[in-house]
């Protein structure tokens, strides 16, 4: 109904007024050049003051109006009025008010009488029109024009309108004659717009800063689903597009639902939106409409029983005592609201105490309506004979000595001056303009030729000029000022409606929220908020719960952008804070925790010395490295004894010492790597094993040189095996092992490495070999000795040698060959630490093997069966063998 309300305002109604408009302003009688007539009366509800300069005012002391069909030719008739709202009529009197304080006030317009023209708009925008026309044009039939039109208008500026539809139509039309207009209560976004309305100003905050100070209140409680209901006019349909891209902008929140109260009787529509509100989750309502609205909507609300919700007021019903009924409050009981700046007037109870129907009279000289309806309805009487039954029925007649000291009405509760404040501080800011005004020295004045205006010759863009420089402070502290757009500084106080036990109800102030140099402000005690609910805590509304760290948003398909599932953040990565978009990446050498919500370092991971493997390794490398030395004991104890001395002795002692390098090689390969453990332990595990091999293989070519020397002519093959040649040539083959390493190292060091390529989780500690060549050559060569001391071994296995040690060595090769195979698809297949302990067991292993197998057998007969341990025993066995 609203938009059909505002369509049909814009295409029949507003071409009539402005009709009207350009009538008053132009209407030049063909027979007189030089004066004016006006073309129609206008009989209006009004309550005028002679003066000087005269303000005009637009308020709503009636709420409804009956009045007939009209058309620009016939002659309209007296709209009734009807419903009195004592609000509006202290909004009237609140300018009487300070037009009598300022005409008092020796310091301001000293030397002027302001007047005054106060019009009933009935609570009708027609009729509100013509008021507005009627002061912009006057009301006299015909009078003279001095130097083609110019002269004082009827009034200087207007205070008000009440509503942001009336404003919007009066201002459209004022604005093109530059006439000030200086509302109190129209919030309306759109009329800051300065190409549009370039003569409004207004005390009150506009609907933009409404918005913004509503969204301040939700981001505090952290309320991000709610739900919006507004009016169907222009002050219900500009907030809801400002609040729904406000709220975008500023991250607050989403809308479960937006809906528009109808204008009039709708109870099917009513229905249909309560009905919207107890199905949503959302449970903080925020309307942006007028009581009215209000009114009806909570008749529904009570009817369906829709408790559970936390009310958001805007200022337009916040601290309305008319809707804090003993049905409405359960409901309502906790509403939070934001209201105009409450200010304070001094001396205005008892001005409203004083007023008296004979004390007002218009210029027609009959008593004023308005104050004759005020007497009515604070006595209950009625001045013009009753009819038939109103005395009956409790209505007196009224004598116009009723005391009103002895009347309790909210009309005289000026603890609480809202709206009345801001009728106070327009009228002042009229009054200082025109005061700056008047003020102005001819030949230093800002209009051109560095003039001043005057009141002769006004114009009403010049008073506009001076509004926009207005700055002063009210009695109550408070400065107003207007920026570009005409807007007042913005603050609102925050509401709260508060249920008491004996069922009464009581509206209190519960903080405030402003805009000033350091940004929007919102101030809360908290400790003093009513919650209407069971917990006595702030309601929880949310579409989706927060995401906690280590978790991210996902969008709901379909729905708000405040609907949304939880998903956790996968692996290696973390979120740290609440409703995160996305999952970061640690950095490489960290992980994320098992929550997801921070990053720890990487467990490190290398073949160590505390872990039970490390520890078994260690243990046997360490267990062999003695049995070495044992077995190193035992045969320098029994170094001149058959069995020692039959098996080359120097030899054996020489192999011992690199069994035991191997077995402690070993030890270089458990730990956490460093530079200089991954360059010797491969050069020492090579050097150590090519040392090894080196004596076996020696020891090998001796036994096939002495078996050949036996052989007749073949005694000259034993010069080329002394202990000189045997230790040269251990050395040469040592030696170029050596060599390899040594250009490995030159060349491709091995370095340590962080891996963390096997695991995601895990940093592997890991020596890279440097070059993969130099690594295989170093394998290569103790493969080929290895090799070529079996096949000797193996050729010599079957020899009459002493204790046939050929045999004994063809086994050790074998166990030694074994491992060695084995162990290079093992190690290549074994990931980090393990390809470590792959490579200590294969040195272990064989090193036992060598150990066991050449010197077992021999620990045997020296320790346990030493009668074995002779010349004869040692040479018979050979010759029985033979």
């Amino acid at each position: 109904m609203g938009a059909f309300y505002d369509t049909y305002l814009l295409f029949r109604v507003y071409p009539i007024l402005l009709l009207f408009s350009t009538s008053f302003f132009f209407s030049v009688s063909s027979a007189l050049s030089s004066s004016c007539k006006l073309r129609r009366q206008f009989h209006l509800n009004g309550l005028h003051k002679a003066g000087d300069v005269v303000l005009g005012g637009l308020f709503e002391v009636h709420y409804t109006s009956v009045f007939p069909e009209w058309t620009f030719t016939s002659e309209p008739e007296q709209p009734t009025c009807k419903g009195f709202d004592t609000q509006g009529f202290r909004h009237t009197m609140t300018m009487v008010f300070a037009v009598d304080e300022i005409n008092s006030n020796s310091n301001l317009l000293p030397n002027l009488t302001l007047g005054y023209s106060l019009y009933d708009n009935c609570g009708a925008l027609v009729i509100g029109f013509r008021a507005a026309l009627a002061l912009a044009s006057g009301q006299e039939e015909q009078f003279l024009l001095q130097e083609n039109c110019f002269g004082t208008p009827p009034v200087l500026g207007i205070v008000g309108d009440s509503y942001s539809t009336f404003t919007i139509a009066t201002s459209n039309v004022l604005g093109l004659f530059r006439l000030p207009m200086v509302s109190h209560f129209a919030t309306c976004s759109c009329l800051s717009d300065r190409q549009r309305f370039p003569s409004f100003f207004r005390t009150i905050p506009s609907d933009a800063f409404q918005v913004r100070a509503m969204i301040q209140i939700l981001k505090h409680f952290g309320w991000t689903w709610v739900g919006l209901l507004v009016s169907d006019d222009d002050y219900g349909l500009h907030v809801a597009r400002s609040f729904q891209s406000d709220l975008v902008q500023a991250g607050g929140g989403c809308l479960a639902y937006a809906e528009v109260l109808p204008w009039g009787n709708d109870p099917a529509e009513l229905r249909r939106i309560v009905d919207v509100m107890k199905k949503s989750t959302a449970r903080v309502v925020m309307v942006f409409a007028h009581e009215i609205h209000i009114y009806k909507l909570m008749e529904e609300v009570v009817m369906q029983n829709v408790t559970g919700l936390q009310w958001m007021a805007s200022e337009a019903w916040a601290s309305v005592d008319v809707l804090q009924t003993p049905d409405f409050m359960p409901y309502l009981g906790g509403t939070l609201g934001i209201a105009i700046r409450r200010g304070e007037i001094a001396g205005f109870k008892d001005f409203l105490l004083r007023i008296h129907p004979n004390q007002h009279h218009n210029n027609y000289g009959n008593s004023l309506v308005r104050v004759n309806q005020f007497w009515e309805d604070i006595f209950q009487c009625k001045f013009a004979p009753p009819p038939a039954g109103w005395v009956e029925a409790g209505r007196a007649l009224c004598t116009g000595q009723e005391v009103l000291h002895n009347v309790e009405s909210e009309l005289f509760d000026v603890s609480n001056l809202r709206p009345e404040y801001n009728v106070y501080k327009a009228v002042y800011a009229l009054a200082y303009a025109i005061d700056d005004m008047l003020s102005c020295v001819p030949g230093r004045g800002p209009f051109s030729g560095h003039s001043c205006a005057t009141l002769q010759r006004l114009e009403p863009w010049q008073l506009v000029y001076y509004l926009d420089k207005v700055n002063f402070t009210t009695p109550f502290g408070d400065q107003v000022t207007f920026d570009e757009n005409g807007d007042a500084l913005p603050i609102y106080d925050v509401m709260n409606w508060l249920w008491l036990p004996d069922g009464k109800a009581k509206i209190q102030n519960v903080g405030e929220v402003k805009e000033s140099a350091k940004g929007k402000e919102l101030t809360l005690d908290e400790a003093k908020i009513f919650w209407n609910f069971e917990s006595k805590q702030p309601p929880w509304s949310v579409c989706s719960e927060s995401c906690p760290p280590g978790t991210r948003m996902a969008r709901k398909k379909g729905e708000p952008e405040c609907c949304f599932d939880c998903i956790p953040c996968s692996e290696g990565k973390i979120s740290n804070k609440t409703d995160s978009m996305e999952c970061t990446s640690c950095p490489e050498d960290f992980w994320s925790s098992p929550q997801r919500d921070h990053c720890v370092p990487k467990k490190t991971e290398f073949l160590s010395y505390q872990e039970p493997l490390g520890i078994c390794l260690t243990t046997a490398s360490l267990l062999g490295t003695f049995i070495c030395a044992v077995v190193l004991v035992i045969f320098i104890y029994h170094r001149s004894t058959p069995m020692v001395r039959a098996n080359n002795s120097e030899l054996s002692f020489l192999l011992l010492v690199s069994l035991k390098l191997c077995f402690l090689c070993s030890l270089l390969f458990i730990g956490r790597p460093s530079q200089w453990t991954c360059q010797l332990r491969h050069a020492a595990f090579g050097i150590s094993f090519v040392l090894c091999v080196s004596c076996i293989l020696v020891k090998t070519m001796v036994v096939l040189a002495v078996f050949k020397a036996s052989q007749p002519g073949g005694g000259a093959s034993l010069k080329w095996f002394g202990a000189v040649q045997q230790r040269g040539t251990v050395l040469v083959l040592t030696s170029i092992q050596a060599t390899i390493c040594t250009a490995w190292l030159v060349s491709f060091s091995p370095v340590p490495h962080k891996n963390t390529q096997y695991y995601n989780d895990k940093i592997v500690y890991e020596c890279v070999v440097g070059s993969t060549i130099g690594f295989a050559v170093l394998l290569g060569y103790i493969s080929l000795l290895a090799i070529l001391s079996f096949l000797l071994a193996f050729l010599a296995r079957n020899l009459p040698d002493n204790f046939n040690e050929a045999k004994l060595i063809t086994f050790s090769m074998l166990i030694f060959c074994a491992v060695w195979v084995a162990f290079v698809p093992a190690y290549v297949n074994s990931p980090g630490k393990y390809a470590d302990a792959v490579e200590v067991f294969a040195i272990l292993a064989s090193s036992f093997g060598l150990l066991v197998a050449l010197f077992g057998p021999k620990c045997y007969i020296i320790l346990l069966r030493p009668e074995r341990n002779t010349k004869k025993a040692i040479m018979g066995r050979g010759t029985t063998k033979s």
